[in-house]
């Protein structure tokens, strides 16, 4: 593994992760693919997510983890992305640093959820994400306590936590561009 991972004051090790950014590039514009984690996981239940995960052994760089991630959760296959680049790293409380890797698809991809994982996969026009005023800060509840997040809705889709943070910084690399 190229990328190892990091010890937070001597004692907590941080697993390494990354997750695929897909913009996927339909002829009448880009979209971003995001999902919706099955109800039944231990972690993040129900939560929108990019198609990801932590590095295996495998793995030699983000963009591998990434790609493959993708094409277990949703069935992606690596050969239709071009990695284009990586947003910061995030810390989640959960005790991974993620890594987001930009990936431009092409638009003939044909998308299969993982059932372990992934009850839904949709898109939302990369437009709607570059609107910075589709982020709000709000309170949400998680494990009894209230803090306030990035937040994004979509649809009926409720975009909070890590997702949020990552589509809220590729909103902000868009607009400066």
């Amino acid at each position: 593994m190229v990328w190892p991972a990091p010890k937070v004051n001597g004692e907590k090790t941080i697993r390494s992760a990354a997750v695929l950014v897909p913009l996927i590039d339909h002829a009448d514009g880009l979209t971003v693919l995001l999902t919706q984690r099955t109800s039944s996981l231990p972690d993040h239940a129900g939560q929108v997510a990019f198609p990801g995960g932590q590095v295996e052994p495998v793995d030699q760089t983000a963009e591998d983890t990434a790609l493959r991630e993708a094409h277990e959760e949703v069935g992606l296959h690596p050969r239709l992305v071009e990695p284009v680049g990586r947003l910061s790293p995030r810390d989640t409380r959960t005790g991974f640093r993620v890594m987001p890797v930009v990936g431009l698809v092409r638009p003939s991809l044909e998308t299969r959820a993982d059932p372990g994982e992934v009850e839904h996969i949709f898109e939302v026009p990369l437009a709607e994400v570059a609107d910075g005023s589709n982020f709000k800060l709000e309170p949400v509840e998680t494990r009894g306590v209230m803090r306030e997040y990035w937040v994004m809705k979509h649809d009926s889709f409720f975009i909070w936590g890590l997702t949020a943070r990552i589509l809220r910084e590729l909103s902000i690399v868009l607009r400066q561009s």
